[in-house]
């Protein structure tokens, strides 16, 4: 039987606490309540584990019209040009923000006041355009909107929430929207509704879909599944980006060698010491990442090594010190001394460049529902993502979606049905759980990784068929907990993958499949899937 469901009511809810969901709910907090959820604790986001920074045009003999191009061109044909020059243009602006309104500090050209910021560069990039906070970016940002956000008055910032789904109305024409969630008190085992005009998706992304990845644990790919289900469109799935280089090691195999090295003349080498990329690109190591990512998987496969070596000793140790700190300590840690040794890297799920689809300013076509930064389809990325554009997007997004929310989704009011918990009951058989969860990782990463082709796909698909029935059955029987959530999310998300890649016949940044190894200009267009024409949930 249905219980009494605790209700709590805001006049904005955001979902997640990266540089999108934060600096979103900074910019709204001067015109009324926001409630912030997080799953696990505020610093858990993408965006605290960033490396790189932010790509704006801060340089002389760099320009707007350079980095649209370099956008483009690395987005394969497939970007919104109108979204890429509104980002780009709006990134310089919003950088000074971050740091004049919100205390972010990025690395400056000595100490007085006004100094210019220190450029790096990454590959896809014509010129030096990422600003960036020594090698730990992103920590830098979340210190600052973390800080910033609990020190205001209008905000709440609530962890170890995992919202379960979206609350929803429908008119009689089936029209739907949103007004709020459910959500899973963690630590109380309660589920419990925040319901508000404006429901605002700012949960990353879905790195743990696959077995090798970058990101950190929360990165389930809850936002696009929920949408899903609600019955927005998403889009593009097919353009998982795999970061080239993250580090081969038994106790880190989550850690990340930024690209910025390469920036500063690492050199990717074969085990045998020979120059991977010579010959491969007129750009060599800092070619566009989709490229790099494809020949080090091509050589591995090749030569059945585990991995391949990032090359940064002909460099000055004390320069590659103090520009990364934070790689020079982890790697030392473990033994890898990055002046005098090689570092091994191997390709890992880094970055959904597809996602719900919305417009400039986060607006999804589903009344009071919005998503901003990598959970959004803005059309920045097209098919593959020019380094350092995500957190220029995700603080685009934010600044747009703030000036926007308030005229959109004022939702009809609406009675929070009480959560149901049926004939559930406490699971014995977690055992479920785990299986296939490394089931859904093992199988994406096999079948639907860096190289595709028909027959993987098709294999992954009725895997992944098999296992979602598994999962809906699961979910009914037995009390909701986080980790049934987040699996019920990335079984929907591999599907959502899988599906949009058997609908792209040819090859595009990202996606590269055996079976159509040329790209076709009659399908340089978005790859859209609802519950019309997707899976069933």
């Amino acid at each position: 039987m249905p219980s009494a469901t605790t209700v709590h009511h805001s006049g904005t809810l955001v979902i997640g606490s990266g540089l999108a969901g934060l600096f979103f709910a900074l910019e709204v907090a001067e015109r009324g309540p926001v409630t912030v959820l997080t799953k696990h604790r505020r610093e858990s986001s993408n965006t605290n584990w960033a490396q790189g920074g932010i790509s704006a045009v801060f340089s002389g003999v760099d320009s707007t019209a350079s980095h649209v191009e370099d956008t483009l061109r690395v987005g394969a044909g497939l970007c919104d040009r109108a979204m890429v020059e509104h980002a780009v243009e709006r990134g310089p602006a919003l950088v000074r923000r971050l740091v004049d309104t919100y205390g972010v500090r990025l690395d400056t050209e000595g100490d007085r006041q006004g100094a210019p910021f220190v450029l790096g560069r990454e590959g896809g990039h014509s010129h030096r355009r990422v600003v960036h906070h020594r090698d730990t970016t992103g920590a830098e940002v979340q210190r600052a909107l973390v800080a910033a956000a609990l020190a205001h008055p209008n905000i709440k910032l609530i962890e170890h929430y995992t919202v379960i789904d979206l609350l929803s109305w429908a008119k009689v024409d089936g029209t739907k929207g949103c007004f709020g969630v459910y959500a899973l008190n963690n630590r109380s085992g309660q589920v419990e509704a925040f319901v508000s005009p404006v429901t605002v998706l700012a949960t990353g992304g879905a790195g743990r879909v696959y077995r090798y990845t970058s990101n950190p644990d929360v990165a389930t790919g809850d936002g696009v599944a929920m949408a899903y289900r609600i019955g927005a469109p998403v889009a593009n799935l097919e353009f998982m980006q795999f970061h080239p280089t993250c580090l081969y090691h038994p106790e880190a195999n989550t850690f990340l060698i930024s690209e910025a090295l390469r920036g500063e003349g690492g050199i990717l080498r074969r085990i045998d010491g020979s120059d991977l990329m010579k010959g491969r690109h007129p750009r060599g190591s800092l070619a566009p990442r989709d490229v790099v990512a494809r020949e080090i998987d091509a050589e591995l496969k090749r030569s059945g090594e585990r991995c391949v070596l990032l090359d940064m000793t002909h460099l000055d140790g004390e320069f590659l010190r103090k520009r990364f700190p934070a790689i020079h300590s982890r790697c030392l840690a473990l033994g890898i001394d990055i002046a005098r040794d090689p570092i091994p890297v191997v390709p890992a799920a880094h970055y959904m460049c597809g996602g719900v689809v919305i417009d400039q300013v986060g607006r999804t076509p589903i009344p009071g529902l919005m998503a901003i930064g990598e959970v959004a389809m803005s059309g920045l990325h097209g098919a593959c993502r020019l380094a350092s554009n995500s957190l220029l997007e995700a603080v685009v997004l934010a600044d747009g979606a703030a000036k926007a929310c308030a005229d959109f989704g004022r939702a009809p009011p609406n009675k929070v049905d009480p959560w149901n918990e049926g004939a559930a009951v406490p699971s014995d058989e977690a055992v479920m759980i785990s299986a296939n969860w490394e089931e859904v990782r093992a199988l994406m990463w096999n079948f639907v990784g860096i190289v595709r082709s028909n027959k993987r796909l098709e294999r992954a698909l009725r895997r992944i068929t098999l296992i979602n029935e598994e999962i809906v059955e699961y979910y009914w029987r037995f009390l909701v907990t986080r980790d049934i959530v987040e699996l019920r999310n990335i079984s929907l998300c591999g599907h959502l993958i899988i599906e949009c890649a058997r609908r792209r016949h040819e090859s595009r940044g990202l996606h590269y499949t055996l079976d159509y190894p040329s790209t076709d200009a009659a399908l340089a267009h978005d790859t859209l899937i609802d519950k019309s024409c997707g899976p069933q949930t």
